[in-house]
Parts: structure tokens; sequence; C-alpha cells
């Protein structure tokens, strides 16, 4: 890429029942605390990571679901507020339009089945994106420093003037979920158009994830015409194949990653995650401080063949079905448990959100020291089926074959079945549960049953078949460590902050109780599965408009994606303060 300085390295929602129908109610945001101690100033732990914040007084509530005032940059104000300026005209927002209009319109679609780079031609497309990039952020790719690995991966290295502080990242990836083709006349404007209609851009992954991408590229564009020179250093790190598990993208970044920074090497990392939305008349931001595990489980079943004139009382096919009606009849056992990222983010619906109901405020606030009303609060929640999904690990019956031919006993069939596993569960115990799930199956229609490669029958005599238990594909993923949020967790504060600067200037206000910052969790996987050795201050977040609560917003995955143009240029703003606020902090 000519003018770039460039190296190579080719090494490899609303929550709970009834949230959807909660309107706010003017004037009505003040809340009947219930615990002692509303506000305190700021502890010492936190006034070292924000030495201005400390300064100006600014004070940091206590309690359940304790909130930060908005972090407005300081020793970059002015700047800040003429970016702010800036962002807020039509000029900005059709170049904000054109920028990630001309994204979307490079299909960039990763599949699950596409071979390694170099010998599988459909990955060629990243080099068109690559292009598109140079030409579109010309003062980005004649400042940082980029290094390419395994060819498509990108980072980006803007050097700060401190080299002793720890850099921030953040993180992107290029690619999109394929389009069905059956769909494509469903869409309103096709779905690789970038088709602006003077509100939303329309297409393929203008919300997930070109618009974080082309959104801190814009940032960092506007920075540098800007004359802005970071103190510390800011390194974008950007994958290609996120939406098939991040095995040619991220994974080769990691290791690269480690080797340039160190383990532990930044100060925090934000990527793709939840936003912010309102639920129960209060808008609130949901971080994800951490993801749910994953694991697939091949079951295999194995019995003679023959003729299906001669059939026996049990087909392979029916025993297979007998064994899914088995997992579905039992799903996994789920509670609230205290401390986790689910039971943070309801303490924040009962400490801010003023139309929760009353009774189940109290159970919620009280469950901290009370088993009876934790129990009782849980049974509310749990009516959502997104929040039981969040908190517990969860099953789903994916993928079936068996038979040849109709006349024809199946000698071999299988299921697939799909785990995310609970924040507070593990792999281990998410095999050892499903081996004994199907034990006293196995014993009934005879079939000798291995699990995890591990024998699990318990005679040697003749077995009409076999039953097998195996992970598919990939070996699981362990639950995301969970970032620390507690008042000594600066870049969880900090975060919070700029949050609230963010949608507070976009809309031309002020008041640090307009949006409220809670913990959430991640259901799905992002491309952090494989950062966790960088930093333990991970965010998922990308202050995308309606994606709170666990929920996505409309259009991701599935037909009709866009996003509003109002809310792809509060993007841009968040990740300028977030770079601003980061860079005058006072983090390692």
């Amino acid at each position: 890429m000519s003018g770039a300085r460039e190296k190579s390295d080719d090494v490899a929602s609303p929550l709970l029942p009834g949230a959807q129908n909660s309107k706010p109610k003017a004037g009505s945001f003040s809340l009947k605390i219930t615990v002692v101690g509303f506000a305190i100033i700021l502890s010492t732990a936190l006034a070292k990571g924000f030495s201005h914040f400390h300064d100006s007084g600014r004070e940091l509530s206590t309690g359940v679901c304790p909130q930060v005032a908005e972090l407005v940059p300081q020793k970059n104000g002015a700047l800040w507020e003429s970016l702010g300026s800036i962002y807020g005209t039509d000029k900005f927002k059709m170049r904000a339009v054109n920028w990630l209009g001309g994204a979307v319109r490079i299909p960039t679609e990763s599949y699950d089945n596409m071979g390694p780079v170099g010998t599988d031609p459909r990955w060629e497309k990243f080099g068109a994106l690559h292009d598109y990039l140079l030409a579109s952020f010309p003062q980005v790719h004649s400042t940082l420093e980029l290094t390419k690995v395994n060819t498509y991966g990108l980072i980006y290295v803007w050097k700060g003037s401190d080299t002793s502080i720890q850099p921030l990242l953040l993180a992107a990836h290029q690619d999109v979920v394929p389009v069905e083709p059956t769909t494509a006349k469903a869409w309103l404007h096709p779905p690789f158009s970038g088709y602006f209609d003077g509100e939303k851009v329309w297409g393929r992954g203008s919300l997930d994830d070109k618009s974080g991408l082309i959104g801190i590229m814009s940032s960092i564009e506007t920075l540098l015409e800007n004359n802005f020179q970071p103190r510390r250093t800011v390194v974008i790190a950007s994958g290609f194949d996120e939406e098939t598990s991040g095995l040619h993208g991220a994974q080769t970044l990691a290791p690269k990653l480690l080797e340039m920074f160190g383990e532990g090497g930044f100060a925090m990392l934000v990527d793709e995650g939840s936003g912010y939305g309102e639920q129960y008349g209060r808008v609130i931001a949901t971080p994800g401080i951490g993801e749910k595990g994953y694991l697939d489980v091949l079951v295999e079943v194995a019995s003679p063949g023959g003729h299906s004139s001669l059939p026996p009382p049990h087909t392979s096919i029916g025993i297979l079905a007998e064994l899914l009606v088995n997992y579905e009849k039992n799903p996994f056992e789920v509670h609230l448990t205290r401390g986790s990222p689910v039971y943070k983010t309801v303490q924040c619906l009962a400490q801010h959100a003023p139309d929760l109901p009353s009774a189940l405020r109290k159970d919620i606030l009280r469950a901290e020291h009370s088993d009876r009303a934790l129990r009782a609060a849980e049974k509310k929640l749990f009516e959502s089926r997104m929040l039981k999904s969040l908190a517990g690990t969860t099953q789903a019956i994916d993928l079936i074959q068996g038979g040849v031919k109709v006349n024809a006993l199946p000698e071999s069939v299988w299921a697939v079945i799909n785990h995310r596993v609970s924040t507070e569960s593990s792999i281990e115990a998410t095999k050892a549960r499903d081996t004994d799930l199907l034990r006293s199956l196995a014993v009934d229609f005879n079939l000798s049953y291995s699990a995890f490669g591990v024998g699990v029958s318990d005679t040697d005599a003749p077995a009409y078949g076999t039953l097998k238990l195996s992970e598919a594909y990939t070996h699981g993923l362990e639950p995301a460590p969970v970032t620390p949020t507690d008042e000594s967790a600066v870049p969880w504060q900090l975060l919070s902050g700029t949050i609230k600067a963010t949608y507070n200037s976009h809309r031309d206000i002020r008041g640090d109780d307009t949006v409220v910052i809670s913990p959430g969790v991640m259901s799905g996987n992002t491309d952090t599965r494989y950062y966790w050795k960088l930093t333990e201050h991970i965010f998922r977040y990308g202050h995308q408009e309606g994606a709170s609560g666990g929920a996505l917003p409309s259009g991701v995955h599935t037909v009709n994606e866009a996003i509003s143009i109002g809310n792809f240029v509060e993007i841009i703003r968040f990740f300028t303060t977030l770079i601003l606020n980061v860079d005058e902090s006072a983090l390692p």
C-alpha cells in the first residue's frame, strides 16, 4: 500500500417482562433509594486514575450500581469542544455517510468453510477493503504504523509521546455475515448498496461491525486533521473473520500483539459489543464485562444396519431422537448469582429505573443479604427468556443427520448441541452434566457409552450399539474473565464517564443522571476471546443505540441492517472522547 508506513508480518434489550412497552415518565427520574450513602468524594485510587476528574471535585455515587459523573476532556477540552461542533454539522454528517457507505459497498463476507488465506480466493475481497481504507483515511495511513498479519489482519500503531505508559487498544472486525440469496428481495435497499435515505445508511455491516471500524478510523482521521498528537499510544487491531470465530484473523493477531506489547501490556481494550437503550423509563448503557463460554457437543449413535422390512424396536434415529428429547426436557438449572454480571445489571435497574415494578425492585435490593428475596427476584426476572439465557448455560440442538436410503436401517446418526456456558460455570461442568444426562438412556438402549474420550459404561457385556459424546469442530471456550468494575477499577470508571459525556454532548445536554452505566454480559463471543492476556480491562461496547441489556439492534445478522447517521456520528464522537480521556488520564 503506497504512502503507508507498512510492515508485513505473515504469521499466521429490554431484559425484563414488559420492558418493551415501558415509556419514560417526564420528570420522573428521581428514585426513592433504600440504601445508605448516596455519594462520596472519589476514592484515592480513582483520583490517581483521573487527576483532572479529582481536581474538578466531581463525585461518585456509592451503594448499589454506583455512578460516576460525565468525564469531559480538560487538557484537550478546547479541541473536544471544537470537534463536537464539527460533528454536529451537515457537512460532517455527509462525510460520515460517505465513509461508512463506501465500506458497506465492499462485500467482505466470511463463511464457515473458508480455507486458509492464500488458497481460498474468497479472502481476496478484503484487499479491496484495505485499498478503500488507504484512500479514505490518508492521515491515518501517513501517520500510524501499519503491520499486516496473515495478509488481511491489521494492526495500526499511533505512537504517543510517552512510551512509559500503556497503550489504549481499540478493536473492530472487517468481515460481515453472508447475505442469504433468497432474502435479497426482502431488503428495502440492496444489502451491499450503502444507500443513504437521508436518515439511515443501509447494508450488511452498517451495524456489525463496520460502524465500529469506520467509527474508529473516522475519529482518528479527524483528530489528526486537527493536529492532535497523543501522549498515550493508541493501537487498532482489526481481524477479518470474527463472524466465523476469528481463526484466521484475531487468533493470529493476538500473538503479534503480545510480541509487540507484552502480556498485560495495554491499559484497556474496547471492542464491539453492547450499547445503550431505554429500559423501564431510563436510558441504560451496558458495556459487556464478560462473555459466556462456548461448547459444541457431538452426539453420535451407531447400531446394526439391515433391511427396513425387519426393523428393531428402536432404530439409531429413534434412539437419537429420544436422547435429544431428553436434552430439551432437561434444560440447565439457572440461578441468579450474587456478583455475576447479570446480577449487577438487574441491581442497576432496581436502583435507577423508575418504572420497574416496586415489588421486584425491593426484592432485588434486598437480595444482597436475603436468600428469600434473591429467589423471589430470580423467579420474576426469569420470566424473561432473554435474561434467563444470559444468566445460565444454554443448549440448542442445531444440527442433525442420519440415514441414506428409505429402505435401509441407518447405521450411524449424529446431532450437535450448541452450549453457551454461563460466566459462573465452566467447560468441564458442562461436559459432566451432558455425560450424566444421557447415562440412564445409554443403559436403557444397551449402548456402549463413552464421553469426551472416557468410557462411561459400567459393564463389558455385549452392547446393541454405541453412544459417543465429543467436542465438535473446535475445542470449547471457557467463559471470559470478568472485567473489574469496583470503585478502584479506573478503566471502568473512565469508560463510564466517557459514555455519559458522549451521550450528553451529542444531545447538547448536561447532567449526570441522563444515562445510567451498568455492567453487562455478552451472550456471544467477540474477537476478545483471543486477547485475554493483553489486559484484564476488556470492554465490549460499541455505543450503538437500541443495543442495551443483551439485546441487539434491529437488523443485525438479518435483513434490512441499517444505522441512523445520527447514531454513527455519535459513535465517532464516542471514540474521539475515549481517546482524549484516556490520553490525559493517569492510567499506568
